[in-house]
């Protein structure tokens, strides 16, 4: 099976995270991650955690703005 691009992939992202991350929060372990049984086939068995947090972006016109991430 052939796989194309991901809209939620990395390489899709208009914005470019500048700085650290702060703030950061577990929001989801596991089986309640949407994309688990897709990490698992790629990169094995692991305990995954989604995470947010707050940081500083960089927009595609220069701009630079505070930005929850997930």
């Amino acid at each position: 099976m052939q796989e194309g691009p991901r809209p939620d992939s990395l390489g899709d992202m208009d914005f470019e995270i500048i700085g650290e991350l702060s703030d950061v929060e577990t929001i989801a372990v596991n089986l309640s991650i949407r994309e688990h049984a897709d990490l698992k086939a790629r990169y094995g068995g692991q305990r995954r955690r989604k995470l947010k947090g707050i940081a500083s972006v960089r927009l595609p016109n220069g701009h630079v703005r505070q930005a929850e991430i997930h």
